[in-house]
């Protein structure tokens, strides 16, 4: 794609990354067919092409982003299927997330859309004030018919399982001889709504032989403030988490560092690129991405898994989007999940989104509800009597809408391996 850019433009690192992923766009379309938000409105302004020369324009322009280039921007779920389908390697990622910076810098929005915003960057990424808001929430629960639909989403999506708490750091040490030391990203709201999937996930490695540290200094990823446009909270969390890391590298050890939420883990790989322009933080970001895995790879790693459960249910697989187009992670779940005795059944259009896309199923409610939908008929078609996700955004937004069971792999492994059974708590 040929670009107009000035050459004062492109000093800036924003635009010159921009500049670059946009030569490598060949206008092929293949990436329509991956879009969730283009299959369901069926415009392509609501497509990958349509917000890259929308985005283009905005940029090249240097004029403040008019209200259509952020209605369509806001309407993309960061699901990276386009990037899966894109057979030039355009770079969509970082395009949109450069975009969605530019926008909350450049852009006014409405005061409602700004307080529901800011209320998720203050809330969410802080478990004591996300188990406080929760527990408000479910307070308001029975005046839900009577709200907007934002603040209708947000308490629709407020489980009812007991809350979990605060994890404090600490080590866990290996059972056995130790053969590996990892430390675990515990998530922001992930022990808050479903402290289960952590314990699962040391219980597993536990077993496995791996020493699992929560390191002091540990925070939520950044991935909700990142994809909000806000990004200098979205730095301090990096900053905090790299620095957390590095002192566990440079003092004991640890040969990986592990995510089980697949929406943080795609971030946290991502840290080279998102602090490569801080020369303080740039290098240690690179060996902290360089060393992060998805739960399901760390787990392939040590295999083979012992099943010791017969009679498995069988089980539906929903891929998260940022584990599947993301980290490029597919088939180390669906062999992990076999491995141990589970049936997996496959979902009809798979690879599309369920709609949760971190706050995206509070922002835009009916868009993510009608994928949930649709995702949900998918599930309900395979006959499983369970389904599993590798991401906490997605557990808890299809389980409002799926009449099974949603479970995290690393839940479902724990079980089939000898932990308890996660079925009887649901």
């Amino acid at each position: 794609m040929q670009t107009h850019f000035t050459s004062a433009q492109l000093q800036e690192p924003g635009i010159q990354t921009a500049n670059d992923i946009l030569r490598a766009c060949v206008h092929c379309g293949f990436c329509l067919s991956a879009c969730p938000t283009y299959a369901l409105l069926g415009d392509e302004r609501d497509s990958p092409r349509g917000r890259i020369y929308l985005i283009k324009d905005m940029l090249e322009s240097d004029a403040a982003p008019t209200e259509e280039v952020v209605r369509h921007v806001d309407r993309c779920l960061s699901c990276l299927g386009c990037m899966t389908a894109c057979p030039s390697g355009v770079h969509y990622q970082h395009y949109v997330d450069n975009a969605r910076i530019h926008i909350e810098e450049n852009f006014t929005r409405p005061w409602f859309d700004r307080t529901v915003r800011r209320l998720i960057a203050a809330v969410l990424p802080y478990p004591g004030r996300a188990k406080l808001a929760f527990r408000a929430a479910r307070l308001a629960r029975p005046f839900a018919g009577l709200l907007g639909g934002r603040l209708k989403a947000m308490l629709k999506l407020v489980p009812n399982t007991a809350l979990g708490e605060t994890r404090e750091p600490t080590v866990y040490p290996a059972q056995g001889v130790r053969r590996k030391r990892v430390a675990l990203l515990p998530g922001c709201v992930q022990d808050v709504l479903r402290s289960g999937i952590n314990d699962a996930t040391i219980r597993l490695l536990t077993r496995l032989g791996c020493e699992v540290v929560i390191a002091p200094g540990t925070s939520c990823c950044g991935a909700l403030t990142h994809h909000l446009g806000y990004d200098a909270p979205a730095r301090d969390f990096i900053a905090a988490n790299v620095e957390a890391w590095i002192r566990e590298l440079d003092g004991d050890g640890i040969d990986a560092i592990v995510t089980n939420a697949a929406g943080c883990g795609t971030v946290v790989k991502d840290y080279g690129h998102m602090a490569a322009d801080d020369p303080a933080l740039a290098e240690k970001a690179k060996r902290v991405a360089g060393l992060t895995r998805d739960i399901s790879e760390l787990l392939t790693e040590l295999a083979p898994l012992k099943g010791v459960v017969g009679d498995l249910p069988p089980l539906a697989y929903q891929d998260a989007c940022s584990l599947r187009n993301g980290q490029q992670v597919t088939a180390q779940p669906r062999a992990l999940l076999s491995s141990v005795g589970f049936d997996v059944r496959e979902l009809n259009d798979g690879a599309l989104c369920c709609g949760s896309a971190g706050s995206y199923n509070i922002l835009q409610p009916d868009i993510a509800a009608a994928l949930r939908t649709r995702k949900a008929a998918a599930i309900g078609a395979t006959a499983a009597q369970v389904a599993a996700t590798g991401n906490i955004g997605c557990l808890t937004h299809l389980q409002v809408a799926v009449e099974i069971p949603v479970l995290h792999t690393v839940e479902l492994l724990d079980w089939a391996t000898g932990g308890p059974n996660p079925l009887a708590a649901e």
